[in-house]
């Protein structure tokens, strides 16, 4: 196997430290599992009877479950699958698509539904683990004192809404604590389990692969049933594997082996032992495993541990949310460090409130930890075939194996994980159907954001002037320069920035240094210092630099220009102006997606932090152009921008009446913008030809006829657009085309577009130089 973490291995005292570390932040989800893993066997809503026969049954599994699942796939393959040191399910699908497009090919489009699924799933869990964990804590009240039942849910809101408010001052102070706190636990719960098995040392027989296939030959349908209570015992198989970025490896596999795995087992197996001399403690055997007198601090000690579980999945919504961001499939949201020290202690104000309403509303509207259960399972178990898939397209796409060698990997892992799946999905109407909800909603918001911003993206670059051409005319009529530097920001580095075009339009002045901006979030982690940015520079002032970043990293506009000058571009941020583009999104012809869609993306885009305060940027220098965009109403550049209504010229050559009302071409300066050409016969409205490759041939003579009316020639286009009724039809189109621009061809863009004039199959529109 191979894998890149870029890290040195911890030794000695240090892995020791990083290991107890590690419990308070990878292993309490699965920690308090105990809390209601082996209770709902028995006493859930699907408990089968407390007998022998299905004590060690049960027991048998959840042994089994923790060695084969926990174990050896998640501890010992999949950890292995990081991304640059980071785990989980965005940075196993940023590292395929890295794998894919520094090979040329493009991204895998199920690894980017898998992983944003994946990801809406896991904000899922950020609701429901504190909501089971805590309540699952409380509950033990109803064992020390039956008379405080009334009580359960009421507190564990208190908690849980302490927990979130608590958040805007980091963690970064008590979170020292974690560790240590978590250890107490995996010890406390290892001797409770270990002072019960003792009393009955007959339990420990389920370790026995016998006990499990009994249980299931007498239990046929009921067995399959429990398989999804017994799956809550490796529900933190996912947590450690996102994690793994703050330990690594090693760390992360010492504290399992260990520690974590050792208590949980003896903590089962004692509750089993306990069962099999009193089959009444199947209420709640994890607090009737406990003396009567250390009942209470019990469950102060869990409430703890639920808490730090807690924590540690709304620590990983905020780091989920950062990468969501910077990947593209979130707006910009506000994001607040709160330590100086460690740089992965973030809150993000807007998805911490979204989370503490949903987490309470699952504690109104389940009521008790073993009805959320349920819901806990289904979204777990979906998570875990997701990981699995998407590790098996990791195995051939970035180390390379053999299919065969993937697919009984794999294989074996999906044995394990489908049947736990099958017994979740029994529980999707008994509220299993809460988290899928959520993720679908939470998986169409993403992706309507990404699309909506790659359509944007297209559209603007349509209508962008290229770069060597602004030069070209500034050089002919060069504007007024004033002292100083402007920093043009853009999402591409091909075109010059709308937010230029607008400045020499109005203001009539170029400052004497331009810089054209372009961050970049690259597929990996982290971007070392060294290949932060790159500084091209193009003459007559003007520089372009590409600033990269990982998904992990928060862009800082001064952290960008101290780079620069580490590349010769001397930028001062005293005395630096900022141009920034803002886009008013209208209504579309050709709008891309549905019209639902459209209107969620505006109001998401409206919403979004604004580029000022994401990237830091002092914002008293700061000028801020907006633009109209979608159906992007692009005002005309002339050049020195000194647009006058009689620079414009319309050309209408012979044989053009099919444009009337509107121009062949408008020529302004030396730019000539066409309107879309069809295979119509000049002077008539009748298509010269019904097949794609006739059409295209006679659309592109029209775009030479009127060419040729304005003086120019198809040698000096310098963008097409085409437009086809059938995208399927580009391949025949391409080969007409390319027959027409054999040197030095145009950039171009190639879209589906439906309702084409006359029913034409293909529409072609450029823009070319004159004279």
């Amino acid at each position: 196997m191979q894998h890149a973490s870029g890290r040195s291995a911890p030794r000695g005292r240090y892995l020791a430290l990083l290991a107890v570390t590690a419990l308070g932040v990878v292993y309490g989800d699965i920690g308090t599992s105990p809390l209601y893993a082996i209770r709902e066997s028995f006493y859930g809503a699907h408990g089968i009877p407390v007998t022998p026969l299905n004590v060690l049954g049960v027991l048998s599994l959840v042994f089994w479950s923790l060695i084969l699942v926990v174990t050896i796939k998640y501890h010992v393959v999949i950890i292995r699958a990081d991304n640059k040191g980071e785990g989980g399910v965005v940075a196993l699908m940023a590292l395929v698509n890295g794998s894919r497009l520094a090979r040329g090919l493009s991204p895998r489009h199920i690894m980017v539904v898998l992983g944003i699924f994946g990801a809406a799933l896991m904000y899922a869990d950020g609701a429901l683990t504190p909501a089971i964990s805590v309540m699952s804590a409380v509950e033990g009240l109803e064992v020390a004192t039956p008379a405080l039942v009334h009580w359960v849910v009421p507190l564990t809101l208190i908690i849980l809404v302490g927990l979130f408010l608590i958040q805007s001052r980091g963690t970064a102070r008590i979170g020292a604590m974690f560790g240590p706190v978590m250890l107490v636990w995996f010890v406390t719960i290892a001797v409770l389990g270990l002072s019960q098995i003792v009393r009955q040392p007959g339990v420990l027989a389920a370790v026995l692969p016998t006990h499990a296939a009994r249980f299931f030959a007498d239990n046929v349908g009921r067995g399959f049933i429990v398989l999804g209570a017994v799956f809550l015992v490796v529900t933190g198989g996912e947590a450690l594997y996102a994690d793994l970025g703050h330990f690594g490896h090693r760390a992360i596999q010492v504290a399992w082996f260990s520690v974590g795995l050792p208590a949980l087992l003896l903590n089962y197996f004692g509750q089993g032992a306990l069962l099999l001399r009193d089959p009444s403690t199947a209420v709640n055997p994890f607090y009737h495993s406990a003396p009567s007198w250390a009942l209470y601090p019990l469950i102060i000690l869990a409430t703890a541990a639920a808490i730090i579980a807690s924590q540690a999945v709304i620590s990983g919504a905020f780091s989920l949310t950062r990468q969501a961001v910077q990947l593209g499939y979130s707006p910009r949201l506000k994001i607040e460090h709160t330590s100086s020290r460690e740089i992965g202690q973030i809150y993000v104000p807007t998805v911490n409130w979204g989370l503490m309403l949903v987490t309470c509303a699952l504690v109104l509207g389940f009521e008790t930890s073993s009805h959320i259960a349920g819901a806990y399972g289904v979204a777990l178990s979906t998570l875990m075939v997701i990981t699995t898939c998407m590790f098996y397209v990791m195995c051939r796409e970035v180390w390379q194996w053999s299919r065969a060698k993937a697919v009984l990997v794999v294989g074996l892992f999906l044995a394990m994980d489908i049947p736990f799946l099958m017994a979740n999905a029994l529980k999707i109407q008994n509220g299993g159907w809460v988290p899928l909800a959520m993720a679908i909603g939470i998986y169409l918001l993403m992706t309507t954001w990404k699309r909506g911003r790659e359509i944007l993206a297209k559209r603007m670059l349509e209508k962008t002037v290229p770069l060597k051409m602004l030069l070209a005319d500034l050089a002919a009529e060069p504007p007024i320069r004033v002292p100083g530097t402007a920093v043009f920001m853009y999402g591409t580095a091909d075109g010059t920035p709308p937010a230029l075009v607008h400045n020499l339009v109005h203001n009539k002045v170029l400052h004497e240094k331009v810089v054209f901006l372009t961050v970049i979030t690259e597929d990996v982690p982290h971007v070392p210092g060294e290949e932060r940015v790159t500084v091209k520079r193009s003459g007559k002032g003007f520089h372009t630099v590409t600033s990269r970043y990982g998904f992990m990293e928060d862009p800082e506009i001064e952290e960008i220009l101290d780079a620069c000058r580490t590349k010769g571009l001397d930028v001062r941020i005293e005395g630096t102006t900022f141009f920034l583009g803002r886009e008013t999104l209208i209504a579309a012809d050709r709008p891309g997606m549905a019209v639902w869609r459209e209107r969620l993306f505006s109001f998401m885009s409206r919403n979004a932090l604004r580029a000022t305060a994401f990237f830091k940027i002092p914002p008293n220098q700061v000028f801020e152009v907006g633009t109209q965009a979608i159906a992007l109403l692009l005002m005309a550049w002339a050049p020195a921008a000194g647009l006058r209504a009689q620079d414009k010229q319309v050309i209408n050559p012979p044989g053009a009446s099919l444009n009337l009302p509107f121009s062949a071409a408008v020529r302004v300066g030396n730019v000539l913008y066409l309107s879309g050409q069809i295979g119509n016969v000049p002077g008539t409205r009748q298509l010269a030809d019904t097949g794609l490759a006739g059409q295209t041939r006679q659309a592109l003579e029209n775009v030479k006829a009127v060419l040729a009316a304005a003086g120019s020639s198809l040698e000096r286009v310098v963008k097409c657009t085409v437009f086809l009724s059938d995208i399927r039809d580009y391949a025949a189109m391409n080969a007409v085309y390319a027959t027409y621009f054999p040197k030095d061809p145009p950039a171009r863009s190639t879209v589906a577009g439906s309702g084409l004039a006359l029913g034409a199959r293909v529409e072609i529109e450029c823009l070319a130089t004159v004279g």
